[in-house]
This record gives structure tokens, C-alpha cells and sequence, in this order.
């Protein structure tokens, strides 16, 4: 149980680093080529392995890691593009809904039924993000989901909430260091497909080497949230792991104050607060 606890450590801090990263990156290169760099770089590992496990992969594995890398390339565009028009401390929040989107095809997909208590602390994530978007200029109404930011954030976490639910079963079929790999992969293959759709260049034609170094960190930073992810989901259930991540909600709301100079510090902490209380009910319970 400790190792989960370190773990889910690892995954909540290098998740929020990851994230303050991607929406400084965000200034100065677009969404589509911060997804692509990010997977490339990963890939660059990756694939000389996938050669060493892939007479232990199964048919049945590979689709659902293509569907998987799919839904989680974009999801981490949209995510992205979320960060780079919104405030971190109001959109890490929005990431407690992707409890509920998991919970239910954790249910319809693998069969993971959630008791009551686990239902509670989801109600509790989500009553917590009220005092958060509270926060917005637009008060907590249907106005502040037209908003740009949001309608990307909210597709993020429903493409990355499918991702996890095909993650866990490629993780059921394998191993966490398989699902990784094969995730890498996929990921690259689709967020190079993305990038090309929207006919992004992948790489400036100057200054390459300076352009690239905190796209390395940022590879790393993904690497430890991702390998920590799939670990977490190997110990315990979807629902109940994607609950617990919520708790990088306040060091969301921490960063986007400090790094950012976001405002209402202490209704979007009351927030996250209950949304921890929430995570703890849930992971006491599953």
C-alpha cells in the first residue's frame, strides 16, 4: 500500500509541474505541436523496446491500445489548448469530472461497480468545483460554459477519462510497463495524424536545439505522471484512482496563484478541500 501512496505522490505533482509547463509552452507554440513533440521525444525511447515485448502482445491488446492512444492524443491536445486560454486554477478543477465519466465506463467496459460511499465522495469532488468556478467572471452559470477554455478542458477530461478506462484493460492484459510503451506509441501516431490534419508544422525551421529542451522536461515530467497513472491503475480501480488525482487540484490552485497571479485564492482552496475530503472517502471505501 505505501508504494500506491508514493505513487499517487509522483503522479499528483509531476501532473500539476507538467501542466504549469504546458501552459508556459503555450505562449509561444501552438497546442498540436506541443502534444506531437511531447510523444515524439518519448517515442524516441519507446519504440526500440516495443520490439522486446511485442511477441508478448496479443491482437486483442494492441486494439485496445489504439483505441486508448486514440482518445488520449486527443485529450492532451484539448488539454493543452485548454491551458493556453484559461487559468490553471480554475481548470485543474474541472478534472474532478472525469471521476463520474470514469466511473461509468469503468462500469459498462470492465465491470467495476462502485459502493456507496465511492458515490458520495464523487458527489463531493463535484459539489467542490461549484465554489471554484464561483471564481469566474461569469459567476457559476451556463454563460461559463460557452467559454472556450472550458469547452476544451471538459473535452479533455472526456477523452482522457476513455483513455484511462482502455489503459486499465491493456494493463489487465499486460503489464504497466507494456501499457506505457504501447501508449507512447499510439500516442505519437495520433497526435503526428492530428498535427498533420490541421497542417501544424511539427518542428520550427530555426533555433531547434533551444526549442526543444523544455519539451524534454516536459517528456520527463509526462513519463513519471503517465508511469505513476498506469502503476495506480494496476493497485485499484479506475473510479476511485481517477477520485484521488483530484488532489492536484490545490497544488493547481497553489501554482496558478504564485506562477500566475490568479486571484480568489482561498474560495477555489475551500473548493479543492472538498474535493480532498471527497478523494479520501473514496479511496478508504473502494
Amino acid at each position: 500500500m505505501l508504494s500506491v501512496f508514493f505513487a499517487i505522490f509522483l503522479r499528483i505533482t509531476s501532473n500539476s509541474a507538467l501542466n504549469t509547463l504546458q501552459k508556459n509552452l503555450s505562449k509561444t507554440h501552438s497546442p498540436l505541436n506541443t502534444n506531437f513533440k511531447t510523444y515524439f521525444i518519448l517515442s524516441l525511447f519507446c519504440i526500440p523496446l516495443f520490439f522486446i515485448f511485442y511477441p508478448q502482445i496479443s491482437t486483442e491488446t494492441i486494439i485496445w491500445a489504439f483505441i486508448g492512444g486514440f482518445f488520449g492524443a486527443l485529450g492532451n491536445a484539448f488539454l493543452i489548448a485548454a491551458l493556453k486560454y484559461g487559468e490553471l486554477s480554475v481548470l485543474g478543477p474541472i478534472n474532478s469530472y472525469k471521476a463520474v465519466i470514469g466511473l461509468i465506463f469503468g462500469m459498462v467496459l470492465i465491470g467495476e461497480i462502485p459502493g456507496y460511499a465511492a458515490i458520495f465522495g464523487i458527489i463531493l469532488i463535484l459539489f467542490g468545483t461549484y465554489f471554484i468556478f464561483d471564481t469566474a467572471k461569469e459567476g457559476f452559470n451556463l454563460s461559463l460554459f460557452k467559454r472556450k477554455d472550458i469547452i476544451y478542458r471538459f473535452s479533455a477530461l472526456i477523452f482522457t477519462a476513455i483513455e484511462a478506462v482502455f489503459i486499465k484493460k491493456v494493463i489487465i492484459l499486460t503489464d504497466i510497463a507494456c501499457s506505457f510503451l504501447l501508449w507512447v506509441i499510439f500516442g505519437f501516431v495520433f497526435s503526428f495524424i492530428i498535427l498533420k490534419i490541421n497542417r501544424t508544422k511539427a518542428f520550427e525551421e530555426k533555433g531547434l536545439k533551444d526549442n526543444i529542451r523544455p519539451f524534454v522536461l516536459l517528456a520527463f515530467l509526462v513519463f513519471i505522471m503517465q508511469f505513476s497513472t498506469n502503476f495506480v491503475f494496476e493497485k485499484i480501480p479506475v473510479a476511485p484512482a481517477l477520485s484521488v488525482f483530484q488532489l492536484s487540484n490545490i497544488v493547481n490552485v497553489f501554482l496558478g496563484w504564485k506562477l500566475f497571479n490568479e486571484k480568489h485564492l482561498l474560495k477555489k482552496l475551500t473548493g479543492s478541500i472538498i474535493m480532498v475530503i471527497g478523494a479520501i472517502i473514496i479511496i478508504l471505501n473502494r
